[in-house]
């Protein structure tokens, strides 16, 4: 699913036009990389915690050369789904 057919499907479940459901969907991304640039952790109870962690430097290698080369030190974000959305995607059988 792109973002686009998460945003008419937004719209859809909840009789919103699309436009709002667009302004909607953008604010939530932007609210949570809001916080993720100041370091924050966002969780959703039931669906996850997105967070940031931080990758130390380290050697790398060209595989066009094979030179090694310096990656710098970088943070990342993550994300750690939650309980419910794993037992949703990997439901139990009986």
């Amino acid at each position: 699913m792109k973002k686009g057919e998460l945003i008419a499907e937004f719209a859809k479940r909840t009789d919103m036009s699309g436009t709002a459901a667009n302004v909607a969907v953008n604010t939530i991304i932007e609210i949570i990389t809001e916080r993720l640039k100041k370091g924050d952790t966002v969780g959703i109870t039931g669906f996850g915690t997105f967070s940031v962690t931080k990758r130390a430097a380290r050697k790398g290698r060209n595989p066009a050369t094979g030179d090694v080369i310096k990656i710098a030190a970088s943070k990342t974000p993550r994300f750690s789904a939650g309980a419910t959305l794993k037992a949703a995607v990997n439901p139990r059988k009986k």
